[in-house]
């Protein structure tokens, strides 16, 4: 099953950049577990089986309606009312890149490209406007994707109606059973892919690139990545693209999935009228074969180390990757295959708690993980990743491994096995009683993953019983098996990336795997239990003192005895989940600059620092078998704690906030951590002209404000868990606190919960006066510019002009949105359809609606050095034009009807009434602002955004700043 072999047990945060980037780059193909030694024959089934269940004897979900035209197209399609009146479409075309010959690198995705561009019934450049005159956003609602094995197109379309499902069968047809390929089109398109590979280019891409070559060597995922090279990109011609589209863009290698507010008999009508004519060129071209990973000559068959590969980049920290490689097989999508799975994952999570206890408790490594994934139809791969804490990277590689061998050599107690158990339980169980509010987009995703990996679907009820009922099989013994056979294989391959070309040699690589370790059961962690109850009370309870409606929707404002104040929204639009958002103290407003350190340290390691007599790991069991979380963010005017829980879990979550600030503990270890973190990134933040922009955008739009910006590796250097602790005791007292509980909740129980936790704490510390009123810097001459240490052909820009802030221009902060969208669409059209010169310029607005400034409109870019002056100058000309004249009525619309479908869409959700009103207990003008939401980005006329391009988008007025390579 898609939804089985796709779970993963809760890991360690990865706290390396470069860690999280290898991962992506190499897990994002098609992944499956491993499959047991044996594949269980199906069971027999009656009837007629569904084309995704051949094969299968897992309960087939009922709500998809499965077909096969007579040309071989293969469809699925369901109602869904999530969210009401949208239609979620998906084309899936099996070939990606690996189905490329040499000349053909990159033409799958230069043919999703180009089927945007110029097509049967919709002629160059009409696409993304016809698209957007349906109320789909582009890049959003309406995208394409392509991997190494599929291309899948997908739209999501909304306020759908019989006329406008007509209209995207007939428009979508076009575009995948008749692109027009032409010289013109070619040629235009080939330099905005070549845009987007400048884009993606740098220090993490050569390291994603580097990787996959060693580990697929003799392979064709080896080189095969999908963006392809420059030099078969440019020298493809209509004639070569139209090959490849009439070789593999047939209805027999093709699948409809749609999902949504429609009867599913016309949405196969419309599949049928549209696609059925579809006919292929030809017979169908065999599956290419993909390869298979090779033993490594006279290797040890016990551990059958090959070749290896040292990557030096400067920018970048130590990692250390190896790769455990099977051939992929074709397994039977079974019942008996998946507790297979399920054991795998078991045994993997076991690893992964130990290998975190022990980074945690001090270890020579900041983080580790390991993860089993079937990648792309070419190997069956146990990964391994460590992130040295040092520079002896080879101290780091033996704990990992004394770890994993610990796991090989010794069954897991029963006590590790059932606590990961529960861990699974709540994963498995949360979608069963959340499942009403499963997106049409996502289910029709979960189609296309399984149609692509090989696999079935099932609905959460029979993945949640299929799970129930192989508990009994997770014993110590069978749990030792199936590692054991996940770190047996074909083949084993090591990357190191270093900063250091003196760090280490191929052989040494080798030799660090070769090495015999010894097992180290020190990591295993300790069975102890904890329960909510073990704990202490936060206080003497308060009492509600005061609670009246709003008016809107049933929301309710409350307070409490000490004056802790509330909104609560109980209703069932969401089954099984509530929102919590926990507002309190003053945020950046309230940090003096001089301990802007902290600012970042908080909010990577405050919450890990724990409460009372709870640290990390007591949190960890705390919340083993919960859906529980402490996630922390600092606003500008406030600190904010999150959560996504659930109603059984609602009044622990509320404690676990409220002992935080009641109770605050300071262990040094996650400050430690925090630090050696930022330190290790730090470097990889100047590699390439984005990171950059990342880095330094947001702290100098606010004039260079050091509270926004990333310490260096010097100032996180300078400090410690001591002025830590200075810092953050005195900013958790102060402040007024708000708590915001939106979902499926019982409004009494949650009150009782509110005064036992929020309720028991004492009086607040007063918010200091700050005067906090950030601006965007003065524009004086030459742009700011900045440099980058990656490619020479690449770099940034960003101009803004200033804008406003404050809650009293809410009205003005929206209609801004619709500007920045007219902009962007203009700037779109000039730099990248026109130039080819980026391949996605972005253009949005800031208001600040708690704070009296510091708002700005920005446009920003990457694309090559030489193209700098062109950005500028088209962002100039786009802001005169705007403020000269008024935009035409259908650029209007073009931004306004998907606007107004977004807001329509999201507000079947708490999540959006949830961010239009945080705070609102605090600010109760904020629910007569919501009212008019939709009016403001809806009823906008063309005169009125030419108004407002006249006040803000003035000459002369516009902050630059350009990221060029640099030394």
């Amino acid at each position: 099953m898609a939804f089985l072999s796709r779970f993963a047990p809760r890991t360690p945060r990865a706290l390396s950049p470069v860690l999280a980037a290898v991962l992506i780059g190499l897990l994002a193909g098609p992944a499956l577990a491993e499959a047991p030694a044996k594949a269980p024959a199906p069971r027999a089934a009656s009837g007629v089986v569904p084309w995704l269940y051949r094969g299968s004897d897992v309960p087939q979900d009922k709500a998809w309606i499965f077909g096969v035209l007579p040309n071989g197209l293969r469809y699925a399609v369901r109602r869904n009312g999530v969210p009401p009146g949208q239609i979620s479409v998906r084309v899936l075309v099996d070939a990606g890149s690996l189905y490329e010959t040499e000349p053909q690198r990159g033409y799958a995705h230069l043919i999703e490209h180009l089927t945007f561009r110029d097509s049967k019934y919709l002629k160059a450049g009409e696409a993304i406007p016809a698209w957007q005159r349906l109320g789909a956003t582009f890049g959003s609602d309406t995208n394409a994707e392509t991997s190494p094995t599929q291309t899948v197109y997908k739209l999501d379309i909304p306020d759908i109606s019989s006329a406008k499902l007509d209209e995207t069968f007939r428009l979508l047809s076009g575009m995948i059973t008749a692109p027009v390929f032409t010289d013109v089109g070619v040629k235009t398109e080939v330099p905005i892919v070549l845009a987007e590979m400048r884009e993606r280019s740098g220090p993490q891409t050569r390291i994603l690139d580097g990787t996959r070559a060693l580990f697929f060597a003799g392979q064709p995922l080896g080189s095969r990545s999908p963006i392809g090279t420059e030099e078969t990109l440019n020298a493809a011609t209509p004639a070569k693209v139209k090959a490849f589209h009439d070789a593999w863009y047939r209805p027999d290698n093709a699948v409809i999935v749609v999902a949504g507010d429609a009867d599913p008999q016309a949405m196969i009508t419309h599949i049928k009228q549209w696609f059925g004519t579809w006919k292929g060129t030809g017979k169908r071209p065999p599956q290419p074969d993909f390869g298979a990973p090779k033993p490594p000559a006279a290797a040890d068959p016990a551990n059958p180390v090959g070749d290896a590969k040292v990557m030096v980049e400067p920018d970048l920290p130590r990692v250390f990757n190896y790769a455990v490689l099977r051939p992929w097989h074709k397994v039977n999508d079974t019942i008996v295959y998946n507790q297979g799975l399920m054991i795998d994952r078991l045994g993997l999570a076991i690893i992964n708690r130990r290998i975190e206890g022990r980074a945690r408790a001090g270890g020579s490594y900041l983080a580790a993980s390991v993860e089993q994934q079937r990648l792309s139809r070419s190997a069956d791969a146990t990964l391994v990743t460590v992130t040295p804490l040092t520079d002896d990277w080879k101290a780091a590689v033996t704990d990992v491994r004394a770890v994993i061998a610990d796991a090989l050599a010794t069954p897991p107690t029963e006590e590790e096995i059932q606590r990961e158990v529960a861990e699974f339980d709540v994963a498995f169980k949360v979608p069963v009683e959340t499942q009403e509010t499963l997106a049409g987009s996502k289910l029709a995703d979960d189609i296309t993953d399984a149609v692509d990996i090989r696999e079935t679907v099932a609905n959460p009820d029979t993945v949640y019983s299929i799970f129930r009922s192989s508990i009994p099989l997770f014993t110590p013994a069978a749990v030792l098996e199936h590692t054991r056979a996940l770190f047996k294989g074909t083949v084993i391959r090591p990357v190191l990336v270093t900063p250091k070309a003196t760090d280490g040699t191929e052989a040494d690589l080798r030799a660090a795997l070769l090495a015999p370790v010894v097992p180290s059961s020190a990591s295993r962690l300790a069975a102890s239990s904890l329960s909510f109850k073990d704990l202490p009370p936060i206080g003497e309870p308060g009492k509600l003192t005061n609670a009246e409606g709003t008016s809107l929707l049933g929301i309710e404002r409350v307070e409490l005895s000490n004056g802790v104040k509330a909104l609560l929204w109980s209703n069932e639009a969401e089954p099984g989940r509530v929102i919590v958002r926990v507002h309190f103290g003053g945020g950046y407003s309230v940090i003096d600059p001089k301990d802007a350190v902290y600012a970042s340290l908080g909010e990577t390691a405050l919450m890990d620092t724990g409460f009372g007599n709870v640290g990390r790991e007591e949190l960890d069991r705390l919340a083993t078998g919960r859906k529980l979380s402490l996630d922390f963010d600092i606003e500008d005017t406030s600190f904010k704690m999150s959560a996504d829980t659930r109603p059984a879990d609602l009044a622990d979550q509320l404690y676990l906030f409220a002992a935080k600030l009641a109770m605050p503990r300071w262990d040094a270890n996650p400050v430690v951590r925090a630090q050696a973190a930022a330190r290790l990134a730090y470097e990889a933040t100047n590699a390439s002209a984005a990171s950059v922009m990342q880095r330094d955008a947001g702290w100098l739009l606010k004039d260079g404000d050091p509270r926004y910006a990333t310490p260096t590796p010097a100032e996180m250097s300078r400090a410690n868990p001591e002025g830590f602790r200075r810092v953050w005791s005195a900013l958790l007292k102060q402040g007024p606190i708000e708590i915001d509980i939106f979902g499926d909740f019982n409004r009494d129980e949650t009150i009782a919960a509110l005064e036992r936790t929020f309720g028991a704490l004492p009086q607040r510390d007063p918010l200091p006066a700050t005067g906090f009123a950030p601006r965007l810097p003065e524009p004086v001459g030459d742009p700011l510019t900045l440099t980058h240490h990656g490619d020479a052909n690449t770099a940034a820009a960003l101009v803004a002009w200033p804008t406003g802030g404050g809650n009293a221009g809410i009205h003005e902060s929206r209609q801004l949105d619709l500007l920045a969208q007219v902009f962007n669409n203009r700037l779109f059209d000039a730099m990248r359809e026109k130039i080819g010169a980026s391949y996605a310029p972005q253009v949005s607005s800031n208001w600040p609606l708690d704070l009296p400034s510091g708002g700005y409109l920005a446009a920003t870019t990457q694309l090559r050095p030489g193209d700098l002056p062109a950005f500028f100058a088209a962002s100039d000309r786009i802001a005169a034009e705007l403020a000269s004249s008024p935009p035409t009525a259908d650029e209007v619309a073009r931004v306004t009807e998907p606007m107004k479908q977004l807001i329509t869409r999201a507000s079947t959700g708490n999540g959006f009434y949830m961010y239009q009103l945080e705070g609102g207990a605090l600010m109760p003008e904020k629910f007569g602002q919501i009212r008019s939401i939709l009016s403001d980005y809806s009823a906008i006329t063309p005169d009125r955004l030419q108004a407002l391009a006249k006040r803000y988008l003035l000459p002369g007025k516009a902050w630059r700043m350009r990221i060029v390579p640099g030394k």
